[in-house]
């Protein structure tokens, strides 16, 4: 895989020729409002409310044409069988026959699956029928053995959401007629597994017959998401008849896996449930058998507000992108839970949710990563396969039961980011389903991808969920897509929400306890087309522009396809993913020392305050601190014991932390004035445009070498930042500044993009070439003042006349926009000068930061470089 990445760095892409631009047009946009514009990533393909409602209709054609054929050739039994046109229940004959009886249990299992597809589908009438055919035919008092699981959310979640839209009034599908009829079922249900939970750990058993209960010599062992994905069901019957037993058991099973986690905050794959203990061999990762588990804790928050639940979403989510996901930040590995070592290499299709838990979550930017990986390898099969090897790049399991997990995390990033790049995915899955799955008596799963051997079966998920998303994904109009009520999908798709009476408030002892906190996600930022020689490719563009589009689908050995070949430039070039740890765990102390850990601090050390932690002496303090999700930097989330929630601060007021009154530093920030020198009387102004003269300042992190540009009393003016204007300039054979320059610089500021070298090689290799000092562009927003060692400095000779400052990305991509237009049109250079103006110009000493004032940067903790935003200094 190293030489096909190698290549794939040093190819040059062809891209389609520049849109035409105009200088106004520039400012207009990057300016005024850089992202007002839907992306549209999909060459010639143009996404009008016409051609969504055509895929709509498409697929809700399909829907029905598996649905009808179910009920005319299948129902009353659970599920279709598409080549043989018949229907099919449990396998009587073969009670060891887990792939059926595990969710064949007698009860018309598609139809009460699917009873909310048809509130999705906008189909009353259609909703109407259902119900009565369920109440008429189902009946759980049957001699059947299910598996736990499977019987909650397919069964379980279809009764319990069915019966949430049927006694609802003021919407379509209320019922008059209705009863409550389905939750007196879902109610029997419940009862009936109940006897699975009766065990000395509180998991319950992974099967049990309906009508006898668990029979003796029954399976100890069951897996993490069967037994931990039971929450949302089981805790919505609790909370809409009143019976505790319930959400009890569930919440008891949850925790006796959760407090069972490793000391990397992982759970394993499977475990015995009378013991406690998990079974060989310890495994864990976002797949079968552990999938559902991190999707339960984030959902049942969600719908029920149990702040539990969301600790420990954020732990676990926190662990796994520390120690599952891969260095490249691409796909998610099986790794053992103790010690983060990778065990397997392999990705199976259940993992293909993840994306979508993770825009649930916040996480939009990682949750693209991952479903490249998982779109190129629908691309390469036309389908899914269960089972892919990222180390030898091939599938290795074949089989595509019409799962939905793909499509599902599909569907919440069109949400999310509303790039038509995902409808274009969903094209594409739609085409392929028509062409590989549909057959004369319904849809049909297929065992072997290569050769579309198919399998004589149409789970019941086809339709519950695959379909669904894929219509949701198309229906902009859709009620579900604009409702903003705390409802959630459940893992198979079911629609469950709970009303005001059936929510549970925080206990004023609870609330003491957590103290004040601000719970909120990052707003979605969509990809610009800037490459590092500055240049702008329209005005918003998507995911397939994205530099690592092409290095993911290089991962899945995928050769390029019109679409990828669409987004690419002639001067465009693909991205080798540097990926930071997104946790860290630190020892504190003054100065960097290596002290022992304090295990048990006093509260001479930390103390609880309303709105966080008071931090008065810092030394032997565990910090554990995890990436925003806003991509600015890192927060704390765990001091010593203690836990640090969502919006809460740690106030640092240790001493300790202050240099001696000799020791004098240099100010981290420093606002740059940004102007042009030449204005064109000729050009016709605007509303909204700013004037070609008019200048704007930004704030620039000063590097901790080279000339301190900070303070007004340095013996020698510098020529970088002098009030006059400093020309910017770029050169664009060498946009990283990582080799010696071809060209005289005379003086001018060169303007950079970090990676490739160190800053201090950086400015070296200005400084050979005449610049006055260098400007470079970060990768990010993050804060970062460059730094080198004194031993590096001392070798790079003398740099007291050269400077160097570091901008946010996206302040440099606005800097970089500016350097292309006046390039382009030729009106005048790009100057910058250092702006004095209400600021001393006294260097200050290194605890002496601007005070947290509004339009401020508030001082905060660094640790090995990173800023830790929900810090305060206060000493």
């Amino acid at each position: 895989m190293g030489s096909r990445v190698s290549d794939l760095h040093s190819r040059v892409m062809k891209w389609p020729n520049q849109w035409p631009l105009s200088l106004p047009l520039y400012f207009l946009t990057v300016y005024d409002n850089p992202s007002f514009v839907q992306a549209s990533t999909a060459g010639a393909t143009v996404w009008s409310n016409q051609r969504k409602q055509m895929f709509r209709d498409a697929t809700r054609d399909l829907w029905y044409h598996g649905f009808d054929n179910y009920m005319s050739s299948a129902f009353p039994l659970d599920e279709l069988s598409p080549l043989s046109c018949t229907g099919r229940g449990p396998d009587w004959e073969n009670p060891a026959n887990t792939a059926f009886n595990d969710v064949s249990g007698n009860f018309s299992l598609t139809l009460v699956d699917v009873l909310d597809t048809l509130v999705v589908l906008d189909d009353p009438p259609g909703f109407q029928d259902a119900v009565k055919n369920v109440i008429d035919w189902v009946s759980f008092d049957v001699n059947t053995k299910p598996q736990v699981f499977e019987t909650t959310i397919r069964v379980l979640g279809g009764l319990l959401s069915g019966h949430i839209f049927a006694s609802e009034p003021g919407q379509p599908f209320y019922l008059p007629w209705y009863r409550g009829q389905l939750l007196y079922m879902a109610h029997d249900l419940g009862k009936r597994l109940l006897p699975a939970f009766a065990t000395p750990t509180g998991l319950p058993y992974a099967r049990l017959n309906l009508r006898h209960g668990v029979p003796k010599g029954e399976s100890q062992d069951t897996c993490t998401a069967g037994a931990g994905s039971l929450i949302l069901e089981l805790g919505t019957l609790s909370r809409l008849t009143g019976d505790e037993r319930f959400e009890r058991v569930a919440y008891k099973a949850y925790f006796a896996l959760w407090n069972r986690r490793s000391d990397l905050d992982l759970v394993s794959n499977t475990i015995n449930i009378r013991t406690g203990l998990w079974t060989p061999p310890e495994i864990t990762g976002i797949g079968a058998g552990i999938d559902s588990f991190y999707e339960y804790a984030l959902k049942w928050y969600i719908l029920s507000g149990e702040v539990e639940f969301l600790d420990v979403w954020q732990e676990g989510y926190a662990a796994v992108m520390r120690h599952v996901r891969s260095l490249d930040g691409h796909w998610y590995r099986i790794v053992n839970p103790h010690t983060g070592d990778q065990v397997y290499t392999t990705i199976d299709s259940l993992s293909a949710f993840w994306p979508g838990l993770q825009v649930l979550g916040g996480d939009v930017p990682n949750a693209i990563k991952s479903h490249l990986t998982y779109w190129n390898i629908w691309r390469r099969h036309s389908g899914l396969p269960e089972v892919w090897d990222a180390h030898v790049m091939q599938a290795t399991s074949f089989q595509y039961p019409l799962r939905p997990e793909f499509i599902e995390s599909t569907w919440y990033l069109y949400r999310a980011t509303r790039d038509t790049y995902y409808l274009d995915i969903g094209e594409r899955v739609l085409k392929d389903l028509v062409i590989r799955t549909k057959v004369d008596c319904g849809l049909t799963g297929i065992k072997d991808l290569r050769t579309n051997a198919r399998d004589d079966r149409m789970e019941s998920f086809a339709l519950s969920e695959t379909l669904k998303y894929l219509y949701l994904l198309f229906d902009e109009k859709n009620n579900l897509n604009s409702d903003d009520s705390h409802y959630v999908l459940s893992t198979e798709g079911h629609i469950l929400s709970l009303p005001r009476h059936a929510l549970k408030p925080m206990s004023p002892a609870r609330r003491r306890l957590r103290r004040e906190e601000n719970l909120q996600c990052p707003a979605y930022h969509p990809f610009q087309g800037f490459v590092p020689s500055g240049v702008v490719r329209g005005l918003t563009r998507g995911v397939g522009s994205r530099p690592d589009a092409d290095y993911a689908r290089e991962l899945i050995g995928l050769r390029p396809q019109p679409l990828d070949e669409w987004h690419w430039y002639t001067d465009g070039w693909c991205s080798l993913p540097q990926v930071d740890p997104f946790t860290y765990d630190f020892i504190m102390s003054p100065g960097g020392r290596i002290v022992a850990e304090d295990q048990n601090p006093g509260n001479q050390k930390l103390q609880l305050v309303a709105d966080g932690i008071l931090l008065q002496n810092i030394t032997g303090i565990r910090a554990h601190i995890v990436s925003r999700l806003d991509g600015k930097g890192y927060d704390i989330t765990k001091l010593g014991p203690h836990s640090v929630r969502t919006g809460q601060l740690v106030y640092v007021n240790d001493t300790a932390l202050l240099l001696p009154e000799d020791e004098l530093k240099i100010q981290p920030d420093v606002r740059l004035r940004i102007f042009l020198d030449t204005m064109d009387p000729m050009l016709p102004a605007r509303p909204g445009m700013l004037e070609l003269n008019a200048e704007f300042h930004v704030i620039a992190h000063t590097a901790t070498f080279g000339a301190d540009i900070t303070w007004v009393g340095s013996p020698k003016p510098l020529i970088f930042g002098r009030a006059e204007g400093v020309r910017i300039r770029r050169d664009d054979t060498n946009l990283l500044g990582c080799q010696p320059f071809d060209q005289d610089l005379a003086g001018d500021t060169v303007f950079l993009w970090r990676g490739g070298c160190p800053f201090l090689e950086k400015l070296v290799f200005a400084r050979d070439a005449g610049a006055s000092g260098v400007i470079v562009v970060n990768t990010d927003d993050t804060h970062v003042n460059p730094s080198a060692t004194s031993d590096e400095v001392a070798a790079a000779g003398e740099l007291h006349n050269v400077a160097l400052v570091l901008l946010p990305h996206t302040t440099g991509k606005n800097i970089a926009a500016m350097l292309d237009a006046s390039g382009l049109f030729g009106y005048g250079n790009v100057l910058f000068s250092i702006d004095s103006e209400g600021w001393t110009g006294q260097r200050k000493a290194g605890g002496d930061k601007t005070d947290d004032q509004e339009g401020q940067t508030p001082r905060v903790l660094y640790i090995s470089g990173h800023p830790l935003l929900n810090t305060r200094l206060i000493v």
